[in-house]
Parts: structure tokens; C-alpha cells; sequence
């Protein structure tokens, strides 16, 4: 009898834990409302439950140019979300022989180094995937960021030896973008093809990814796409798509919810798919690899569930949510933010895509469904996440405001120490070129030679200090530029970091040290 009780109490606790799921109209509200609250036109939302989709649909709207619907086959730029694609590429070939994750890169790519020789002969493959190399936050995502930069494959992974390390190598996770790009040469070094037509042809076409493309030049139909949208001065503006054009294998596939939750469906069975999941993409092995802790990340205090560990694996986020093993990335380009989140141990996806840059949003829409299926009650995510998102904004207007009030007062000074052309001149930095600063019309400019989107006019702020406004305001990075003076009282280099606290880390102003090289300085 007692061994009975027990039973049944178990199997109570088990069917509490699963607890009782959105309906299609409680997600139907929740992601109207997250649309209203954080000003998003349209949000995508597929929820996988055992291997099928009990949810698919798209809200609101592609564009506020065109007006026209959002649906489930609507594309989105997918952002980072690309790099757990780029993962898999590597793990079929890890499969099939051809490398293996301990592979040293140096060995697919002679010409690859980083700052310190010892980190360059020990890199691995998988170090390429997992953000422990000892390079900074972000370090030299100038080079592909914003998406006007003209760098090669081949200038970036030459421009690596100039990034200092920040920490010791395999001791600290800080997120990368520029070794995906090196992970998608070897892809294309020991498949002999690209990374585009690998992705495509042993991923994306046995999966039935029929609407997707590895990058935005290789959709076939363009007549469903999303416009990225961004707030400029409090109102939504429709901003230039990322294209990605040469650096796809850090974020450039283009897919939808309809698509992508085939590709959630693969990664919860191990690397299979198809009728009883008979078909196989990569193995179990390989699928284990890639969700293995692999750098650990601190536990975030401002985590909404009971969470005991974060790491990363390989192209994936792991941490526990209240018992629960959670895999997730997140993707963000200009106007669009992505979020792929799997519980394997209930077999749940969710997979959330969001035409505006507020995180926030799809951050909502993801933990109200997951709070269903936890047996979650009491807890308004959209209304938690929006007092945060204006704290955080209220806190950088108060910033962005102190700053700009000086600058109104120097502008305003009848008299000026300011040489203008005493600072005009040639600025160089070693992985990221040249910076030419010119006098047009009484005023300072800004033009980095290989990011055309990086000009703007100059302000006078204090001392040797100047602030860039960039000229694409949708842009949320203005900058300030501090010259050092030589002992000859001439500007002789310029080092810069973010105004706002709130800049994407991928303006990676601080990790430039440009140095002026015209010769009348």
C-alpha cells in the first residue's frame, strides 16, 4: 500500500511539474500585448511539443512601410542563432573523419594567429565555438559590424594577431563573433565548398528548410521578409536589412518559425529527424558534444527562474530553470532580435522572432510559455521585463542627456581654445585601418575608410575630448574620442569607448588605438 501512495505521489509531482500550456489564445494575447507594450510591429512565435508543432503563427506586421501581414513562413534575419548551424557543419565533419574537435586550427588555416604565439598553436577547433579564446567582449566585431564593413575573411583572420588578450586563455567566457567567421573557413577549407552550400546541402535540404538560405543574397522569394525595424528619437524607423555579405557563418541565414522548428525538432533528437527520426544529420555523439559545458558563465542575479549554473557548449547557452536543463541562443542584428529555447528533458521548443531590436519582448513571450508548461503561476513577465527595459533606458538618458548638455555649452562659448585643424588628420589601428579626421565647415569629421556607416560630426566635449555623433542615427553608439598630445602639445592618437551604457557591445570603440600617421603632424 505504501509503496502504492508513493507511486501515485510521484506521478502527481510529475504531472505538476509539466504543467498545463498556453492555448493557442493565451499566446495569441500574450504576444499582442508583448507587441504593444515594448513597440514591436510583428513577432513570430512556433511552440515544439514531442516532436510536432502545437503552435505556429506570426503577429502584427512585417513593416510599417508596407503594411502587409506577418505569417509563419516569414523570414527574419536568425542573427547568432546561424552559429549553432555553423556547429553542426563542423560536427558532420567531425563525423565523418575529416577533422576532430581537437583538431588545431593552424592546421586547416596556416596563416591563422592570434596575440600570443602559445594560443595560437593550442587552439583547437572547438575553441573556435565556445567564447574562451581570452579576447575581450565583442573584440574586433568592428570589422563585420556594422554591416556596411568592407573587411575580407581573409583580413579578419589576419587581424586577429593585433587583438590583446583581456584574460587567460580557456579561463573566462566573453562572447565572439570574429572566430565563427574562422569556423566557417575550416567548414569551407575540409569540405572544398562553401559555407553556404555546405549549410544548405547537408543540413537545411535534407530537414525540408525549404524557405530558408544561408545568407540574404541566396533567399529564392523575397515576397515574405520582414523589415528590421529600430526607435530613432521615439519613433519606430525601417533600417537597411543585414545582408551579411561575405561573413555568413556567424549570422547570416535568413529562416522562419515554420522552418526552424523542424531544425529544434533535430536538435531534440539527438541529430535526428524524419518518420520515427530514422534519418540522421550528425550523431548522438557529435549532438552530446555540442551540449556539454564547455566555458562557464556566472549565474545572472536577475535570473526570473531558480537557476544553479550557466555555461556555454558549443553554438549553445545551457542553464538549469527551476530543475530543468534549458538550451537556448539568442541572435541580434539592427531592428531584429531572435530567440531558439529548448527544455530536451519535457521535449519543448519555442522559438521566438521579433522585427525590433527590444529584447525584451521576445524574452517575455518566451518565459510566460515556459511558465505554462512549469505550472508557473503569478508572475507577469511582460509587465517585470518593462519596468527593467525603462530603468535601463531612463538610466542611459540621464547619461546620454549629461553628456550632451556640455557639449550645448561649449557650443555656445563665444571664444574657443579648439584648433580644429590642429586634430584633422590620418589615424590609423592595426586591425581596423585607417580613420581620416577633417575640418568641413568649421567642424570636426569622423570617416572610418573601411566602414562607411562609422562617419559622423565631431562635437568639442571637454579638455582633448570630443564626442562622434554619427550621421545614421538609428545607430544608438555615439562615441567619444579622446587624443592623446605629444610632448609637443600635437594630437598623436585616439582611443574611444561608447557614451551610452546601453551600446551594443559589438561597437567595440575601446579596442581601437588609433595613431596618427600623416607625415605633416
Amino acid at each position: 500500500m505504501r509503496r502504492l501512495v508513493s507511486l501515485l505521489l510521484l506521478s502527481s509531482l510529475v504531472v505538476a511539474a509539466s504543467g498545463q500550456p498556453l492555448s493557442t489564445k493565451q499566446i495569441d494575447r500574450l504576444a499582442r500585448r508583448a507587441m504593444k507594450e515594448f513597440s514591436v510591429p510583428g513577432i513570430a512565435v512556433a511552440v515544439v511539443k514531442d516532436d510536432a508543432a502545437v503552435h505556429m503563427k506570426g503577429y502584427g506586421l512585417r513593416s510599417i512601410a508596407t503594411r502587409q501581414k506577418m505569417d509563419e513562413n516569414t523570414l527574419f534575419a536568425i542573427a547568432s542563432n546561424t552559429k549553432a548551424f555553423t556547429v553542426a557543419a563542423l560536427g558532420i565533419l567531425v563525423d565523418e573523419g575529416e577533422l576532430s574537435w581537437e583538431t588545431k586550427v593552424i592546421e586547416i588555416i596556416p596563416e591563422f594567429r592570434l596575440y600570443n604565439s602559445y594560443v595560437t598553436e593550442d587552439f583547437m577547433i572547438k575553441d573556435l565555438l565556445c567564447h574562451r579564446s581570452g579576447m575581450g567582449l565583442g573584440a574586433g566585431d568592428l570589422m563585420s559590424w556594422p554591416d556596411s564593413a568592407m573587411f575580407t575573411t581573409a583580413e579578419i583572420i589576419h587581424n586577429l594577431r593585433y587583438l590583446k588578450q583581456t584574460s587567460s586563455f580557456r579561463t573566462k567566457y566573453d562572447y565572439d563573433n570574429l572566430l565563427y567567421i574562422v569556423a566557417g573557413e575550416v567548414v569551407a577549407r575540409v569540405s572544398g565548398m562553401s559555407w553556404e552550400d555546405f549549410v544548405e546541402s547537408r543540413i537545411m535540404n535534407p530537414l525540408g528548410m525549404d524557405g530558408s538560405a544561408a545568407s540574404f543574397k541566396r533567399i529564392k522569394d523575397r515576397t515574405n521578409i520582414i523589415d528590421a525595424h529600430v526607435p530613432v528619437d521615439g519613433k519606430l524607423q525601417v533600417v537597411a536589412k543585414q545582408e551579411g555579405k561575405i561573413h555568413n557563418s556567424v549570422g547570416g541565414i535568413y529562416s522562419n518559425i515554420s522552418d526552424l522548428s523542424k531544425w529544434v525538432m533535430l536538435q531534440m533528437n539527438g541529430g535526428r529527424y524524419g518518420d520515427g527520426a530514422e534519418e540522421q544529420i550528425f550523431p548522438e555523439a557529435v549532438h552530446r558534444t555540442m551540449w556539454t559545458p564547455h566555458t562557464v558563465r556566472t549565474v545572472s542575479s536577475d535570473t526570473p527562474y531558480r537557476t544553479s549554473f550557466a555555461s556555454y557548449g558549443l553554438g549553445w547557452q545551457l542553464t538549469d530553470i527551476n530543475g530543468h536543463l534549458q538550451v537556448y541562443h539568442t541572435g541580434s542584428h539592427a531592428g531584429i532580435e531572435t530567440r531558439v529555447t529548448m527544455l530536451p528533458e519535457l521535449k519543448l521548443g519555442i522559438i521566438v522572432l521579433t522585427n525590433q531590436q527590444e529584447p525584451a519582448a521576445l524574452m517575455a513571450v518566451t518565459n510566460t510559455i515556459i511558465d505554462g508548461y512549469l505550472g508557473i503561476k503569478g508572475f507577469d513577465r511582460i509587465a517585470k521585463l518593462k519596468e527593467k527595459m525603462l530603468k535601463d533606458k531612463a538610466d542611459a538618458k540621464e547619461i546620454t542627456d549629461r553628456v550632451w548638455a556640455t557639449v550645448a555649452v561649449k557650443r555656445k562659448e563665444t571664444t574657443s581654445e579648439i584648433d580644429n585643424q590642429a586634430f584633422a588628420g590620418t589615424y590609423t589601428d592595426a586591425w581596423f585601418g585607417d580613420v581620416v579626421i577633417s575640418e568641413e565647415n568649421g567642424n570636426l569629421r569622423f570617416r572610418a575608410e573601411k566602414s562607411p556607416k562609422l562617419r559622423g560630426e565631431m562635437f568639442h566635449y571637454t579638455a582633448n575630448t570630443f564626442i562622434v555623433k554619427w550621421d545614421d542615427r538609428s545607430m544608438d553608439a555615439d562615441a567619444f574620442a579622446v587624443f592623446a598630445i605629444d610632448r609637443e602639445g600635437k594630437p598623436s592618437a585616439i582611443t574611444m569607448e561608447a557614451v551610452s551604457p546601453l551600446t551594443d557591445f559589438s561597437y567595440d570603440f575601446h579596442d581601437l588605438y588609433l595613431e596618427r600617421t600623416d607625415a605633416d603632424q
